[in-house]
């Protein structure tokens, strides 16, 4: 397949190096000094699978430089799809379709309403992977995984091509029967470790060792749950318990990229992960106080972060 990675950061970055190195046509759209890294020296993966440095095809900053793609698989940030989608459209033919990888539920209306519900599929992914460096992706933790499938649950040849392509690349992937219920199941985790992450500005194994906090994390999973119901998604009844499960299982060193990003002073996913719980719950009636809480105690940092607060001269 001809695969466009649009933003290769973590997951994209990772991806996209995994599927070049099986032997697909990738091409990456990148920019800047991440850009040209790529293009002088492949993009370099240190990964706890293995090392590894990819020569995709193509790497450029310009969509119609790439020509048309069998399909795209959207790494950026949640609040830059729409902009994404908007820029993606010279590599999109007929039948190329979209898999956004972003966390959070609202992507992939975000790129229906810009490109049309055929030329998009759910999808979610995860692993602790990020830039370090231009051209250098790490991936320091997590089973590499990716799950996505037609909005309708159907069956398609297009999802079973790129499913055989991944896993001749050697990333674990499926097709949930229940592709909705898989994407509500992964932002339940996400706003338990991004939120309590955040907040408390520590790694997931002293947060879980602290039994008010372990207690408050657990919650968000439960709430987010009852939001997922309450908008008519028919999750699993274990679909908390797993959650949490995972929660529990994953490494003491544990970060998400919305924790990262806040520690740090930077713009975050926060609207995306913990925002879109509460705000979805509103929407649907559900109440969600714990997630507030997490929303408004942040708010302040990431308005900073994005500027939006008056500085003296």
């Amino acid at each position: 397949m001809r695969i466009a990675i649009f933003g290769a950061g973590g997951i994209g970055g990772y991806l996209g190096g995994r599927l070049s190195e099986a032997g697909e046509e990738v091409v990456i759209i990148a920019r800047g000094e991440h850009l040209r890294a790529i293009r002088e020296h492949g993009l370099r993966v240190d990964s706890i699978k293995g090392d590894f440095i990819a020569t995709p095809a193509l790497a450029t900053d310009n969509p119609t430089e790439a020509g048309t793609v069998d399909v795209v698989i959207l790494g950026v940030k949640a609040w830059q799809v729409t902009d994404a989608a908007m820029a993606m459209r010279p590599m999109l033919g007929p039948e190329t379709f979209v898999v956004p990888m972003q966390n959070g539920v609202e992507a992939p209306a975000q790129l229906a309403s810009v490109l049309g519900k055929k030329a998009v599929v759910v999808g979610l992914g995860g692993l602790v992977s990020y830039i370090v460096g231009p051209g250098h992706i790490l991936h320091a933790g997590g089973e590499p995984f990716v799950s996505f499938g037609e909005a309708d649950d159907s069956t398609s040849e297009r999802t079973q091509r790129l499913l055989q392509a991944f896993q001749n690349a050697g990333v674990r992937a499926n097709i949930p029967t229940n592709v909705y219920a898989a994407l509500w199941g992964k932002l339940a985790f996400m706003a338990a470790i991004s939120g309590i992450g955040a907040i408390t500005r520590v790694p997931s194994g002293q947060w879980r060792s602290v039994p008010e906090t372990w207690n408050m994390a657990q919650q968000v999973v439960r709430e987010v749950v009852a939001v997922a119901i309450g908008r008519g998604i028919d999750m699993p009844a274990d679909a908390a318990a797993s959650a949490i499960a995972r929660l529990e299982g994953g490494p003491p060193n544990g970060t998400s990229s919305m924790q990262r990003d806040l520690m740090a002073g930077r713009p975050s996913e926060l609207e995306v992960q913990t925002g879109g719980v509460v705000r979805l719950g509103l929407e649907a009636g559900v109440a969600t106080p714990v997630n507030t809480f997490i929303y408004h105690s942040l708010l302040p940092q990431e308005m900073k972060a994005r500027g939006e607060f008056e500085t003296d001269d």
